[in-house]
């Protein structure tokens, strides 16, 4: 059958499940060859525009071939060549034969691997970003319990709860952005970085070969190469592109781990579709897999991390080859990771549910707790003594305890309190003292400022491309 074969081997998930069509074109062989012949085209131009001998028939031939690959003669010349650079040299060079003699003129094999460059596009978080810091402005002013040690705690707010995870992605944002902006061109190095082929090029002339390198970065749209650098680049700039990754993978890892547990809760929810099916066994369940998607998917991208920096620090002198395989999986499959659990993030905060009266359920139920403090001042201010407040109100507590843990009832001290002659001069007092928003402290004032100060300036530069929503397919 047509297009069975495709059946009989492994498909990495990543690409076949779960990337965005973009991505995954990013890292295939057609934009990788294609790369590579630009940047061969590249040093031709640059090294005819400094006197080499190179005829404009030749450039145009190359340009001509620029995207007409023969990907089965390039995979029969790497069988016999055991060498997948001069295979697509031998490759192009066959459907121009009049500009062969002088592709890869001086060059490495590392002056196209290590000046192919893929980088996140950040619109895409900036639009997660966006998104979010619509629901937190949404929600500055819901109160909901607060939680340490995952007991409850003091309330806090919905929009203020988005604010932390706001803030960590405006800081995996500017270490996108710095590392995006750090990056450099390997440029025209030569073998072991001295750029010694190049200097017998030029019979010795040093500013041609510095003007060179200028010229061939500028082509290929760097403001900067590397200064010196042995065969590679070095491989600690892996190092500073995945930890940025990394960073971005724990920090989805954790919002999305907080929203797993708010479902449970039934206090929140990403968005489920009319169809969708939470299990095969159990018809009712509404299953959080978007957010279980993205914490499955971000512990790889953090496990990738280890690749980069053990890479690193095996290379010996001026390059090994032991990086080669290693980066063929954890460079793409970084980027890759990353680029799906933004899409899919985005696609969860662009539709979360938010269910108030189970939020006020869980607040008038934990609430009477925390406000016994507010009781004791209220009852001291009306006269009572602090120390006889307090012991009413710790019998009463452990009573009301003792009813929701041991007999599985609601939270009565509120009723306990009522009940109470002790109480009778703060009892027209009691529904003000357990307001909620009273319990929120300055939570709206920090969610209206942190996003004035920090998150909209951030955004303004992205404002063009906040319009691309996510639809999630298998």
């Amino acid at each position: 059958m047509e297009g069975a074969d495709e059946f009989m081997k492994y498909r990495s998930p990543l690409v076949s499940r779960y990337a965005s069509k973009e991505m995954a074109y990013n890292f295939s062989d057609r934009k990788k060859f294609t790369t590579w012949r630009k940047l061969w085209i590249y040093l031709a131009k640059a090294e005819k525009a400094l006197g080499l001998p190179i005829t404009d028939e030749q450039i145009q031939e190359m340009e001509s071939h620029e995207k007409d690959i023969d990907f089965a003669m390039a995979a029969e010349e790497e069988r016999k060549l055991r060498h997948d650079v001069m295979a697509h040299v031998h490759t192009f060079a066959h459907c121009c034969p009049t500009a062969a003699p002088i592709i890869h003129l001086g060059a490495t094999s590392c002056y196209v691997g290590d000046n192919t460059v893929i980088t996140i596009d950040v619109a895409q978080l900036a639009r997660v970003i966006d998104r979010l810091a619509k629901f937190a402005e949404k929600n500055a002013n819901l109160p909901t319990l607060g939680f340490t040690h995952y007991q409850p705690a003091q309330l806090t707010t919905v929009g203020k709860r988005a604010c932390l995870w706001l803030q960590d992605l405006t800081m995996d944002m500017r270490n996108l952005q710095r590392a995006r902006d750090d990056l450099r061109f390997r440029g025209v190095k030569g073998t072991t970085g001295t750029q010694a082929s190049f200097l017998q090029l030029f019979q010795g002339d040093h500013e041609k070969v510095e003007e060179l390198d200028r010229l061939v970065t500028e082509m290929a749209a760097f403001k900067k190469s590397y200064l010196v650098t042995g065969q590679t680049y070095s491989r600690k700039v892996d190092i500073d592109c995945l930890s940025t990754l990394a960073s971005l993978g724990a920090t989805v890892h954790k919002i999305c781990t907080d929203i797993r547990l708010l479902a449970n809760l039934k206090e929140i929810e990403e968005p489920f579709e009319k169809e969708q099916i939470g299990s095969s066994a159990m018809p009712y369940k509404r299953n959080p897999m978007r957010a279980e998607r993205c914490c499955s998917l971000a512990r790889h991208l953090l496990a990738l991390m280890s690749d980069p920096l053990q890479t690193a620090a095996v290379q010996w002198l001026e390059r090994t080859l032991d990086d080669s395989a290693n980066r063929r999986i954890s460079l793409p499959e970084s980027f890759l990771t990353a680029d799906i659990i933004l899409s899919t993030l985005q696609n969860i905060t662009e539709g979360l549910v938010v269910y108030p009266k189970v939020i006020e359920r869980h607040i008038r139920h934990e609430l009477p707790f925390m406000a016994t403090e507010n009781i004791i001042m209220a009852m001291v201010k009306a006269g009572g003594n602090r120390q006889d407040c307090h012991e009413k109100i710790r019998v009463l507590s452990q009573e009301a305890a003792a009813v929701v843990k041991q007999e599985g009832g609601d939270n009565d001290l509120l009723a306990r309190v009522q009940r109470d002659p002790y109480f009778a001069p703060i009892l027209g007092q009691l529904d003000a003292i357990l307001d909620p928003k009273t319990f929120i402290g300055r939570a709206p004032q920090q969610v209206t400022r942190f996003l004035s100060e920090e998150v909209h300036p951030l955004l303004e530069p992205y404002r063009a491309k906040m319009d691309v929503k996510i639809e999630l397919e298998l």
